[in-house]
């Protein structure tokens, strides 16, 4: 079981701005958020559930190769309220919410790219997806 993940972000302020709003219809909050001067490294901002984060964003250079990271969600319209809201925070859509059985059969995902993305190759730096694998499931997920 994995505790909490993070990825490295160029632009700090636009990135937690962005996952702000994109993460909200998941029930994720900015949690924290805590300076160089603190970690003794670089900025960091903590999201999730009250009271722990899961996902956090580092002020650096971004991965390279991008990171998978997916999240749990209850359902198909909470894929859709996640693909809405990361599109009002700027993001780009790569990707409807829709069905995707060729992944496996109630796949459901819509896909995002960051603001803050760029893309080469067909790979995105900062692509978020958000699936439902499973009729009671689902998943967000964040290549960064």
């Amino acid at each position: 079981m994995i505790d909490h993940t993070g990825v490295i972000v160029s632009d700090f302020a636009r990135s937690q701005a962005f996952y702000r709003e994109a993460l909200r219809p998941l029930g994720f909050e900015q949690l924290v958020e805590l300076s160089a001067e603190v970690t003794g490294h670089t900025d960091v901002a903590g999201f999730g559930e009250p009271p722990k984060p899961e996902f956090w964003i580092s002020r650096g250079t971004p991965n390279q190769p991008p990171v998978h990271v997916a999240f749990r969600v209850a359902d198909r319209q909470t894929v859709d309220a996640f693909h809405r809201a990361a599109l009002a925070a700027g993001g780009r859509d790569n990707g409807a919410p829709g069905l995707r059985p060729h992944y496996h059969p109630n796949y459901y995902g819509a896909f995002v790219l960051a603001p803050m993305a760029t893309t080469s190759r067909r790979c995105a730096t900062h692509r978020l997806l958000a699936e439902v694998g499973q009729a009671d499931g689902a998943a967000v997920c964040a290549p960064m």
